[in-house]
């Protein structure tokens, strides 16, 4: 007996606001499967927003409902039957976030759940990693968003610890971040991994996405710390504007993308690794594993 059902996932980010639309696909006998189905990207940028003016703006408030419209009117064309929409940490910091919110769910009808950095790195962290890790080595997973980073050390298949840091790409850009906060993730780190003799990074996030896209490198394959270096000091030698032109990048993708490298490899650095794997998935995939096991209160189409 075959069941397909289709749940959705809508992540709003700092930096993007994005609609997973999944088909969950239950067989008898096997395992429950999650095939991406759609994934839509809008670059509205709220945390350029609320960490400069602790504000959403009106023009980006405007692009919001009419962004929460369009997903609410796939979600129905897809038949999708369960959803969940999280906002993250330019939602939770903006003095209007609740009030937008509302206006959402009157315009659109979408209920959206302003969520902690701990949830955020939980429901992450409860993404099936499994099958994109060797469960006899240690790794740390780093979810680089637009205003926060989530990190987790999995060691042997099994989370040990999560948290979430205020140190993202849409604040970076804006010189948000002050020293002592570097050197507390730099502390976090390299206490949580002197307890292992080796460990790798696992990098999420629309960033890595597109520079292990960039580097041609068969899905699986590590990209080495070297490379992450190069790569970083190549992009340093080319103006916003050359990115576009010459490197082929969206526009909102190639300011963002320096800052979120300075993340990664700070990562790589203080954990000692050597590799950075790339298993492609994030917070949106991570809701609806949640929404299918029922970790998270959900809503219906």
């Amino acid at each position: 007996m075959l069941s397909i059902k289709k749940y959705a996932a809508i992540d709003i980010g700092s930096n993007a606001v994005r609609l997973l639309i999944s088909n969950v696909i239950e067989e008898k006998g096997k395992p429950v499967r999650f095939k991406k189905n759609s994934l839509v990207r809008v670059p509205i940028r709220l945390g350029a927003d609320v960490f400069i003016k602790q504000r959403i703006s009106k023009e980006n408030i405007k692009r919001m409902l009419d962004t929460m419209l369009a997903f609410k009117l796939l979600m129905q064309s897809h038949k999708v039957v369960k959803y969940k929409a999280c906002a993250t940490s330019a939602m939770r910091e903006s003095k209007n976030g609740k009030a937008v919110v509302d206006e959402v769910l009157e315009h659109a009808g979408i209920n959206i759940d302003i969520i902690g950095g701990e949830e955020e790195a939980a429901i992450i962290a409860a993404t099936d990693l499994n099958k994109y890790i060797d469960p006899e080595k240690t790794y740390l997973y780093v979810d680089v968003g637009g205003g926060s980073t989530e990190f987790t050390v999995i060691h042997r298949g099994n989370q040990i610890i999560s948290r979430s840091f205020k140190i993202g790409t849409v604040r970076l850009l804006n010189d948000m971040v002050i020293k002592e906060t570097w050197h507390e993730l730099q502390q976090w780190i390299e206490d949580n991994a002197k307890h292992y003799s080796k460990i790798s990074v696992l990098g999420s996030g629309g960033n890595i996405n597109k520079i292990f896209k960039i580097s041609g490198k068969p899905l699986g394959k590590p990209l080495s710390y070297f490379y992450m270096t190069s790569y970083y000091n190549t992009l340093q030698t080319y103006s916003y504007e050359e990115r576009i032109t010459e490197l082929d990048l969206n526009q909102d993708r190639a300011d963002v993308i320096i800052p979120a490298m300075r993340i990664y490899l700070s990562a790589m650095k203080w954990s000692g690794s050597k590799n950075i794997y790339v298993p492609k998935i994030g917070l949106a995939d991570g809701i609806i594993k949640s929404i299918y096991f029922d970790t998270v209160s959900s809503n219906t189409q």
